[in-house]
């Protein structure tokens, strides 16, 4: 069940329930018993270490602002 995060804006206090994803805007209580609070928006960090590869230059290309044929 996945995890959401939200906070009062009572108390400042952030907190995190476990609900289903139907239930992921409903109204939620803080621990304090406040029900003045909001959702937080959650991130997803990747991390990783792959790189795309270097283009390969094209002979006789041209080159230039525009890939060649523009700027002689």
């Amino acid at each position: 069940m996945p995890r959401y995060e939200y906070r009062c804006r009572s108390c400042g206090d952030t907190f995190e329930l476990s609900r289903p994803m139907a239930e992921s805007a409903a109204p939620a209580v803080c621990p304090a018993g406040h029900d003045d609070t909001v959702k937080l928006l959650s991130t997803v960090s990747v991390a990783g270490s792959a790189t795309a590869p270097s283009p390969t230059p094209k002979p006789n290309a041209g080159g230039g602002c525009c890939g060649g044929g523009c700027c002689s």
